[in-house]
């Protein structure tokens, strides 16, 4: 793994991104996410391979395999101790490192390719190689599952600065990749009775 590039990805590298691991590895985390990824793969067709970008320890695996089964699950992870549990998950195919390490080569293309949590904590600098990483990675789709925000705005998160910043991603991907149509998308507040998901907001985008 090279030396990274800002001091986000030392931060979900080290100590905090592995006692993020004990915070959500809660089985219920499997069940809300199954339920608003049934929404998002409604919204897709002949999905086969995923491909995720910041797949800490396969929680989004489990849900997706929920809906599609047969689905070939690729996860980049940078945080050593998840990538070992990502690396049990039967049939998966793990990559230790940064996000931005990676080539289109590398991680080959996929059906669907993804983020969820994980570009609100990238400094915003890079977000134009991650947008480039999930767009030339996907054949079909590309889905963000993130914190919405119209305008850019940094959020003090945990305590820290520079750790959380919420924007319109999606609309970022479309105003980058003209050919990216809107889909779908969907909200799960974290007051949902059932399901409920810390006010994620999810886009569906399509070549």
């Amino acid at each position: 793994m090279s030396a990274f590039r800002t001091e986000q990805e030392g931060f979900w590298a080290g100590d905090f991104g592995t006692k993020y691991i004990g915070r959500n590895s809660d089985p219920a985390s499997v069940a809300k996410r199954a339920f608003y990824w049934g929404k998002i793969l409604n919204s897709t067709r002949g999905v086969k391979s995923c491909l995720e970008l910041g797949a800490n320890i396969g929680l989004n695996a489990f849900a997706i395999r929920s809906s599609l089964p047969a689905c070939q699950f690729t996860g980049v992870e940078i945080n050593a101790a998840a990538v070992e549990q990502l690396k049990a998950i039967p049939n998966i195919t793990a990559h230790h490192g940064s996000i931005l390490d990676f080539t289109t080569a590398q991680l080959g293309r996929h059906d669907l390719t993804f983020t969820s949590g994980v570009l609100i904590h990238l400094n915003p600098d890079v977000l134009p190689a991650a947008y480039e990483r999930l767009y030339e990675c996907s054949t079909k789709y590309v889905v963000v599952i993130e914190y919405y925000n119209p305008s850019p705005v940094e959020i003090d998160y945990r305590g820290h600065t520079s750790r959380l910043f919420k924007r319109d991603f999606a609309g970022d991907l479309m105003d980058k990749y003209p050919d990216l149509q809107l889909v779908d998308y969907g909200f799960q507040y974290h007051r949902d009775p059932n399901f409920p998901a810390d006010d994620l907001t999810w886009f569906v985008l399509k070549k």
